[in-house]
């Protein structure tokens, strides 16, 4: 009895350990449950659904655009200096662009204002939208176009996930000032797109700001698109980038350029992009790049990869190459031409002029490398620019997805095909920055013996030629006959008109306007039905441009105008109402280049041509051309925009007391008569 009542308590407790195991198993295995479905996405208030929350309260009452720009870190930069605000430092800082709506945020851009000097040394995960190479200065604020990832989705469509609902852009670069402990932060941040957003003041808290952009319930939008598409841009210059055919590693492109605008033209245009993701051009059609450099692609990563492909015939392997149009003589080359539109030696006319010749287009077979190694991995080149011979300068946007362009079907039926995928670049034309024009203006007129040359420097001096002249004195006053011989040989004839007027010479003397084409605007007369000018055009250069033309914008005056008597003249519609368009007559299509003289110790003498420009004061009753009401508000030559003088002449004293020919304009006769002469010649 004793032994089975000793036995009982053991029994018991064994009891206990096992009903206290179980207990413990079941609650580790309903805490390992509920685990897995909080992870799973379930809630409360644990560590991971605590990381899902915004950072910003404003980012949860957002309905629109999310945007911040967080400023990390900076490290003081050589050289180091006491003047704290030239001192440069290099800088850190994350901007991110998240879409709240609840539709798709198409070709997002973002604006930040930044204003310390600052230039980007690289930036990830967008790319600037204007094409700027890197480093670029941005102190007056840059806009971010997204890259590769243009588009964003909505978070519906995609439960939420960030990486396709986001972007967020890794700024590197120098900035100058802004003293320890101050942040350097942009003035504001904001979504420029066109569809219509409204962004107002940015929040800053420290190193941070945000702002909550929505659409502007104003914004009149065009008709909806059907499609997913952005809808194609208007600018005075397009490119259209469209994918023919694909395969796996490689695809056929299509590159079509279009001038849209009715004052500018391209002469021997100049094509260059820059390849993001190792492409290289494995051949061509219509165009070619001006290195040709198959051979060298064996030393690029792409010859790593593609180890069994003959690079020799390979056309370009460079990440930002030069492409070029092709001469007439190749149009139906079968192997390099046989191209619509192609073969034109870089000319793109205005669609005023004619049509047929104011669109360009070649073909290319664009090699890929991993990871973008399937049909649909389809990427355009970024930062594209192109320029002319003596041609308007152009700011490219950033290529834009479009709907798929169609084309007629090559076998002539009726079908159409429409191309794999098409982007859009849309440039618009951009003012000559002062001292960088390619063009410039004198004028004068019939009160006034005295000619106001072009600026000093109007397109640049070169740093050899500043050190034997002031570039930033104005330019000297000249005599009528000074405009037909070079600058260089002006300098005796400046002296000697400055003697005659008894004005101060400068020491050193005013540089010259460094430009390689001139006009000179001459007011003839001004009588009581109306008023002439004479317009004369120099070409300086050792260059013939062909089918030229030139625009004369008057401003509120332009109503008097009435005809051009040695040039093809019409008055221009739309956004150039007015302006008067001017194109050489047949026979006379082509500005000649600069000769030699007679003897090699004469002047050069300039290719010109000229005409006389009449108005009336019929519709234009108010004009007082003593007051300088008769000179033109801007002048373009083959689409450049001409800098003008940076004064007008003015009614000599002379003048007022009588109304005699001067001998101003005696030699501007005698001028004219030498012209024609040669013209005739």
């Amino acid at each position: 009895m004793r032994v089975m009542a000793a036995a009982a308590p053991v029994s018991l407790r064994r009891r206990r350990w096992a009903l206290l195991s179980v207990v413990t198993l079941l609650a580790m295995v309903t805490a390992a449950a509920a685990q897995d479905y909080n992870d799973g996405g379930g809630g409360g208030d644990d560590e991971e659904g605590e990381k899902k929350k915004p950072q910003y309260k404003a980012q949860e009452s957002c309905n629109g655009a999310f945007l911040t720009y967080t400023f990390e870190e900076r490290t003081k930069e050589y050289p180091h200096l006491k003047n704290a605000t030239a001192q440069p430092y290099a800088f850190k800082a994350t901007a991110t662009v998240l879409n709240t709506m609840a539709e798709d945020l198409k070709a997002w851009q973002m604006f930040v204002g930044f204003q310390h000097k600052e230039i980007l040394v690289s930036v990830g995960g967008a790319v600037l939208l204007d094409g700027s190479d890197l480093p670029a200065n941005v102190s007056g604020g840059v806009t971010f176009a997204g890259y590769p990832m243009a588009d964003l989705l909505n978070s519906i469509d995609t439960a939420g996930e960030m990486s396709l609902i986001e972007s967020k852009i890794e700024i590197t670069g120098t900035q100058f000032g802004v003293k320890a402990p101050g942040k350097p932060m942009p003035k504001t941040i904001k979504l420029t797109n066109p569809a219509g957003f409204r962004c107002p003041a940015p929040t800053r808290k420290d190193s941070v700001m945000y702002v909550c952009c929505v659409k502007d319930r104003k914004f009149k939008a065009k008709k909806a698109n059907s499609t997913r598409y952005v809808a194609r841009q208007k600018g005075d210059l397009t490119f259209a980038y469209d994918v023919l055919q694909t395969n796996a590693n490689s695809y056929l492109a299509q590159v079509t350029i279009d001038n849209w605008s009715p004052i500018s033209r391209l002469d021997n245009w100049n094509l260059t992009w820059e390849w993001k993701r190792g492409e290289f051009i494995f051949n061509m059609k219509g165009a070619y790049t001006l290195l040709k450099e198959g051979p060298a692609c064996i030393y690029s990563p792409a010859a790593g990869y593609y180890k069994d492909l003959d690079f020799t015939p390979v056309y370009n392997c460079e990440k930002r190459p030069v492409i070029v149009d092709l001469p007439p003589e190749r149009e139906k080359d079968k192997d390099v031409g046989n191209v619509p539109f192609c073969c034109k030696n870089g000319t793109l006319l205005p669609p005023t002029m004619d049509p047929s010749k104011s669109r360009a287009m070649f073909q290319m077979q664009v090699f890929k490398m991993p990871p973008d190694l399937n049909r649909t991995a389809l990427y355009p080149p970024q930062s594209w620019k192109i320029s002319g011979k003596l041609n308007p300068q152009y700011t490219c946007g950033q290529p834009i997805r479009v709907s798929p362009q169609v084309f007629p079907d090559a076998s002539g039926l009726l079908s159409t095909t429409p191309a794999v995928a098409s982007w859009q670049v849309a440039c618009n034309i951009t003012r000559p920055k002062r001292r960088a024009s390619k063009c410039c203006v004198s004028f004068s007129a019939f009160y006034n013996d005295s000619v106001v040359p072009c600026n000093t420097c109007a397109c640049g001096c070169g740093g050899d030629t500043t050190a034997t002249c002031d570039p930033d004195a104005h330019a000297m006053l000249l005599p009528p006959e000074a405009l037909l011989i070079p600058f260089d040989n002006r300098t005796a004839k400046a002296r000697a008109w400055a003697k005659i007027k008894h004005w101060r010479v400068p020491n050193p003397m005013p540089c010259g306007d460094g430009c390689g084409l001139s006009i000179n605007w001459h007011v003839i007369n001004n009588y009581k039905s109306g008023w002439a000018v004479r317009m004369t055009i120099f070409n300086w250069q050792e260059y013939t441009f062909k089918d030229w033309f030139a625009a004369v914008t008057m401003g509120e005056h332009y109503s008097g105008f009435e005809n051009v008597y040695s040039f093809n003249g019409t008055k221009m519609e739309g956004r150039f109402h007015d302006t008067i368009f001017m194109q050489g007559v047949p026979g006379l299509t082509y500005l000649e280049p600069v000769t030699d003289g007679k003897t090699p110790s004469d002047p050069r003498l300039p290719g010109k041509q000229q005409s006389v420009l009449s108005f009336s004061r019929k519709d234009a009753p108010n004009i007082n051309i003593g007051k300088g009401e008769g000179f033109p508000k801007r002048i373009y030559f083959d689409g450049e925009e001409c800098a003008l003088p940076d004064r007008i002449p003015k009614v000599s004293s002379a003048r007022r007391r009588a109304g005699t020919a001067s001998l101003g304009q005696l030699a501007m006769a005698a001028a004219l008569v030498m012209i024609v002469g040669s013209l005739r010649l």
